[in-house]
């Protein structure tokens, strides 16, 4: 066995960045950006007005100032002339600010009369002017790799990009093996269950960014296996689900093997987890074999295929995000491999799940953190600050 340190070095060395792609910005929410991008214009394009009201000279602002009006700017609309001193032009919310004026006295804060205005002695700081370029300036840049979310793409759009390049989306596919398996909503037979793995892993690798597909169940045969091989031609990353042990009906590593697999590891001193395989396949496509039991898998994708699709998306930040909290109660002592205990984090405290059975689904839909346990830890009290994945 190795360690998960070896096996995701093993698996970063598999994994490639794809190629790139543009696609329009109303398209790239979610999308890693490859290349850096520049602003085409400054935002504001020019001085605007940040309140409602009157633009006024920037000298003599105080109370009982009076001004005369003598025109009005909208947003969209400029006032086609200067300010001068003693005058003053009715402005609205990003309006751009006349030549001449320097300040814009909010219309709560002066008293009207026909076209005269009065500072009042509710006059606030500031001159309510939001400058040229003030949020970005020609040439500024997004840096990349990065990935794209709802505030991006409004700055991106407000720069006048258009189009981005962006990674294009790993292709998955996801083979479930078994003869037990049955797909949700099929009557399964007395000894069968349903295919619940392959489902909670394709949601894990479409937020992740991929486009992730699910295979025909493959049975426990090398036939069946070698008929769902064959479906992954335009794959990058093919995951298989069960069928990645030692036991008499588990063939996945066998078959791939006889299909030109080249296995770079099997078996880490994990837990859940410990029967898991990765390599190459013949048509170039990385394989992760994973353990069948329901919560070894999602772990294991947490663990392992989550930071392999970050690095083929060419983001950086590759390992599984790790936080601390405080332990909520005492924890006995860990075994020889490294144990990714089901935990909920509420209030910066973490509390681990009595029962860590690598088939309970519900524990693991109740928990929001993996904590993770080093390999031959000691007890800890509680209090002890302790490493977690959010989940």
């Amino acid at each position: 066995m190795i360690s998960v340190e070896d096996a995701l070095a093993h698996l970063f060395a598999l994994a490639k960045p794809l190629a790139t792609e543009t696609i329009g910005l109303s398209e790239a929410n979610g999308r890693v950006l490859a290349n850096p991008v520049a602003a085409t214009r400054d935002q504001p394009p020019f001085s605007a007005s940040a309140m409602d009201g009157y633009a006024v000279a920037p000298e003599g602002v105080v109370p009982g100032a009076s001004y005369t009006v003598i025109g009005e700017a909208a947003a969209g609309h400029a006032f086609d002339g200067s300010v001068s001193a003693g005058e003053a032009v009715r402005i609205f919310t990003g309006a751009p600010v006349p030549n001449g004026a320097g300040h814009v006295v909010i219309q709560e804060d002066v008293d009207r009369t026909d076209q005269i205005i009065t500072v009042s002695d509710r006059l606030g700081r500031g001159t309510n002017i939001r400058p040229s370029g003030g949020d970005f300036k020609v040439g500024q840049t997004i840096e990349s790799p990065k990935i794209l979310r709802p505030n991006d793409i409004a700055l991106l759009a407000a720069m006048n990009v258009a189009e981005v390049t962006v990674t294009r989306k790993p292709k998955v596919a996801i083979m479930a093996t078994g003869d037990e398996l049955v797909m949700p909503g099929e009557a399964p037979g007395p000894d069968q269950i349903i295919a619940s793995n392959s489902f909670g892993l394709q949601a894990m690798l479409r937020d992740a960014g991929c486009e992730a597909r699910l295979l025909p169940i493959a049975r426990d045969s090398k036939s069946s296996l070698k008929t769902a091989f064959s479906l992954v031609d335009d794959a990058d990353l093919v995951i298989t689900i069960g069928g990645a042990s030692v036991g008499d009906h588990d063939l996945v590593g066998d078959v791939a093997q006889d299909l030109g697999m080249q296995r770079s590891f099997y078996k880490i001193a994990m837990r859940p987890g410990k029967p898991l395989m990765a390599g190459k396949l013949a048509n170039g496509a990385m394989m992760i074999g994973l353990p069948g039991n329901p919560v070894s898998a999602m772990v294991c994708g947490q663990v392992f295929v989550n930071p392999v699709v970050r690095t083929m998306l060419g983001l950086k930040d590759a390992l599984p995000e790790q936080q601390t909290a405080e332990l909520a109660h005492d924890l006995a002592p860990n075994g020889p491999r490294q144990h990714y205990m089901r935990a909920r984090v509420d209030n910066e405290k973490i509390s681990v799940f009595a029962n860590q059975d690598s088939s309970l689904l519900t524990v693991l839909s109740s928990a929001n953190a993996l904590l993770v346990a080093p390999p031959n830890s000691e007890a800890m009290p509680k209090g002890t600050a302790v490493r977690y994945i959010p989940i």
